[in-house]
């Protein structure tokens, strides 16, 4: 079994307005012949990129090649999702100088490596996401990249400057992997920018930060750390980081906790797992708690266990997926400030400086809603920045979409309300019109829930 399928939020552990109006992309570079000027690309700060000129830049047309990595987006979408294709362009591969090797896409093994599509009609617009999870580049490429491609925007992603289980190897401070998400999100943003200003000629009208997951965090702290770049953002289920707590180092020990024997239902109750979410859990077990918990708890706080999981968490699927029995009585607030201080240099305050909308499903067995994007939203409130925030919460929803093939009488996919979240925050920005400050979208009876979602 490839950890990828096990995985699906992680990887190996553990997220159609156009600027030119509803309908086909608007095309700023009508007239000009297929990939033109793509000798001028050239990313600002790349140690090493190649360009190509491509007749389809959605996964339908580059399936199968180098261009894109099926295997990395197991388990993300549902498995009859429609998607478009049809968008000829140039697609940009390379990276940014970095010292750690845990990306082997390309037989580079080198991190900090990026994807950059720049369709032949344009809309104006950049998209900007960082992969999910601990997965890579092309991780989003069916979720995000095929839709916003077809609208007509050019689209740009990053593998973070780490991937794969052992990424909390990375750095010499605790912390310095996560932190090292955020600042290779910054870096591609700017860079993407001025590639997209040399292959059309002026820089994107409008920028969109969004993404899944551990990208929904970016998402979230790009808005609160770098407005200037972006004119909005969609968060699907973003990772929650505080100071303080509450984040996945205060619930996962619970989880573990059962796993192993010492703590009851409503113990998980207590810690945010939703009643009803029950059908979910023995799966949970076997590929997500343990080590989501061990990993994350090893990049902030490696004193607590120095052997488990030591310089790795694995070699095999088993030993990757397997708990630490330390981690079932892990109490975060008990632990030195040492380890708060490593998480609050990558955490979250609320003080979003553009608009922002959030999905999250009612039935996230990983990351919990009450125990994240609620008390997100409380977050935005208490800064003063509820106005420029929406929340959507999706009944029937859960982590990754890919359950849905499993429980379709009992899940529903993201994806469909994410497009559908994705539109109304270009209405937003672009025409005023403000979305619900808070809504739930219930899981209809009947319908293609794979490919229909009305916000």
């Amino acid at each position: 079994m490839r950890l990828s399928r096990a995985v699906p939020f992680l990887a190996a552990i553990l997220l159609a307005a156009t600027l030119g109006g509803p309908g086909p992309a608007s095309a700023e570079t009508a007239g000009e012949q297929h990939c033109a000027r793509q000798d001028r690309v050239r990313v600002p700060g790349a140690a090493f990129q190649q360009a190509a000129c491509l007749a389809d830049l959605t996964t339908t047309g580059l399936a199968g090649t180098p261009y894109t990595d099926m295997a990395d987006q197991a388990g993300l979408t549902a498995r009859d999702t429609r998607t478009p294709s049809g968008v000829p362009g140039i697609q940009v591969d390379g990276y940014f100088p970095d010292s750690s090797r845990f990306n082997a896409t390309h037989g580079w093994n080198h991190d900090a490596q990026f994807v950059i599509r720049l369709p032949d009609r344009w809309n104006g617009g950049l998209v900007v996401t960082g992969a999910p999870g601990t997965r890579k580049q092309y991780a989003t490429d069916t979720a995000i990249s095929d839709q916003v491609l077809a609208q007509g925007y050019a689209y740009a992603a990053t593998d973070k400057g780490n991937s794969g289980a052992d990424f909390y190897r990375d750095g010499r401070r605790p912390g310095d992997a996560i932190a090292e998400w955020n600042r290779r999100t910054t870096e591609l943003t700017r860079a993407a920018r001025k590639a997209v200003a040399q292959r059309y000629g002026h820089a994107p009208r409008r920028t969109y930060m969004t993404g899944i997951s551990n990208g929904g965090y970016l998402t979230r702290w790009q808005l609160e750390n770098h407005p200037e770049l972006y004119d909005g953002g969609v968060d699907w289920e973003g990772a929650l980081w505080t100071t303080h707590g509450p984040s996945l180092l205060t619930s996962l020990p619970t989880a573990v906790a059962r796993m192993l024997g010492s703590a009851r239902d409503e113990d998980l109750y207590a810690a945010g797992f939703a009643r009803g979410s029950e059908f979910l859990w023995p799966y949970h077990e076997r590929a997500y708690w343990g080590v989501t918990q061990k990993i994350y708890r090893a990049e902030f706080d490696p004193a607590y266990d120095p052997a488990c999981p030591g310089t790795s968490a694995g070699t095999t699927t088993e030993e990757i997926l397997a708990p630490c029995a330390s981690d079932a009585s892990y109490d975060y607030a008990s632990r030195p400030a040492s380890v708060q201080r490593a998480v609050a240099r990558v955490a979250l305050t609320g003080r979003i400086g553009r608009p922002l909308i959030t999905l999250h499903g009612d039935l996230d067995t990983l990351l919990p809603k009450a125990a994240d994007s609620d008390v997100y939203a409380r977050m935005v409130d208490g800064s003063g920045r509820g106005r420029l925030h929406s929340y959507v919460s999706v009944v029937g929803g859960t982590h990754v979409d890919g359950l849905y093939d499993t429980y379709p009488d009992r899940l529903r996919p993201i994806l469909p309300c994410y497009r559908s979240a994705f539109d109304k925050l270009v209405a937003w920005v672009e025409r005023g019109v403000r979305p619900p400050a808070d809504r739930t979208v219930a899981r209809p009876a009947d319908g293609d829930v794979v490919n229909s979602c009305a916000l």
